[in-house]
């Protein structure tokens, strides 16, 4: 399993984009996102520093990725 990789907000929105997020709402420096289903995720935007791992973590199990899937969907961006 890689380690995994640190990105900063823009990159990890683009992932939830592409997996059908659609970004709803902004309050403060939390972007919320939301799928079709109903299910909504908050992502961070602090500009561009990077995220710290527990929370990317945390963010990608929400959407139902594991590691691998995530490090796949960074690489096609």
């Amino acid at each position: 399993m890689p380690k995994l990789p640190v990105v900063p907000f823009r990159d990890l929105a683009r992932i939830a984009e592409s997996l059908g997020y659609v970004r709803v709402r902004q309050k403060g420096s939390h972007v919320m996102f939301r799928r079709a289903d109903g299910q909504t995720i908050p992502i961070p935007d602090h500009g561009s520093r990077d995220l710290v791992r527990p929370l990317i973590h945390r963010i990608i199990k929400d959407m139902g990725l594991s590691i691998d899937e995530y490090v796949k969907l960074l690489d096609e961006l």
